[in-house]
């Protein structure tokens, strides 16, 4: 990975992508007014774009940028605010003050939707193993104007944190957080997905362990949620209870620990 900045930039842009390729110890390369596509034939690396108003990850072998948006977490957003379902928050049993561990934060619609629920009085901590994805959704989701004061505020409560699940809850005390969620990358690729087309690329691809889902129940007060393909094994390896969707392509299993508190 190397940075560089937006084809019209100016002398703050340029000070500011060799700021985040001092943070992300990466090189800062000059555009001089070329093409990405000619700066990575002859660098052969994916670039990371400083521009005015977003920062975009060109993979190297990639048709299409990947940068921060609130995409379908706006639309599922507005419809809790109409009283709809969301597929989500119903299996997660997520209110108004819980608190949830995401493991796995990819470009942050479930973590984005669960702080709009949660409110002020709950906390999302969202986890990212690959520092650039975490690079760009740390920014993103402080800078991002949704048009809605109320659901800027959910983005930028999300307290992002560069680090992998099998780490981050080894260290996590007992019962700390209500859920412990999370939505690995398909086993099974699923084609209509558009969304995460880009994030393949730069994703983590580590299969959950009987390790990491007893150290999930032994963080969480209340639930350990998975949402996986519904063709996927792990459901039954790991003991959850799957909440089958019949037209989706994909189902949330659960595990219920609030059984487990002590008094």
């Amino acid at each position: 990975m190397i940075v560089t900045t937006a084809g019209r930039t100016n002398e703050t842009m340029v000070e500011l992508a060799k700021k985040t390729a001092v943070e992300l110890n990466i090189p800062f390369y000059e555009r001089k007014k070329r093409s990405i596509a000619m700066i990575q034939e002859q660098m052969n690396e994916d670039i990371l774009v400083v521009g005015k108003n977003r920062i975009e990850i060109h993979p190297l072998h990639g048709d299409e940028p990947l940068f921060f948006h609130p995409n379908s977490a706006m639309f599922r957003m507005k419809r809790i605010m109409n009283g709809e379902h969301d597929p989500f928050i119903n299996p997660s049993g997520i209110k108004q003050g819980s608190t949830i561990l995401d493991c796995t934060l990819g470009l942050g619609s479930d973590s984005i939707v669960a702080s709009f629920v949660v409110g002020e009085l709950g906390n999302v901590t969202s986890l990212e193993g690959n520092k650039y994805l975490y690079y760009l959704l740390k920014g993103g989701l402080k800078s991002w104007d949704t048009g809605y004061p109320d659901l800027n505020k959910a983005l930028s409560r999300i307290d992002v944190i560069h680090d992998t699940y099998e780490r981050y809850l080894a260290k996590c005390p007992s019962k700390s957080v209500d859920v412990v969620y999370f939505d690995p990358m398909f086993e099974e690729t699923i084609e209509e997905s558009e969304g995460i087309k880009g994030l393949r690329h730069f994703a983590i691809y580590t299969r959950l362990s009987s390790e990491v889902i007893e150290n999930a129940k032994r963080v969480a007060r209340e639930k350990v949620v998975l949402k996986d393909h519904w063709k996927s094994e792990q459901f039954e390896r790991y003991g959850f209870n799957v909440m089958k969707r019949k037209t989706a392509k994909f189902h949330f299993g659960v595990i219920d620990v609030g059984e487990n508190l002590g008094p």
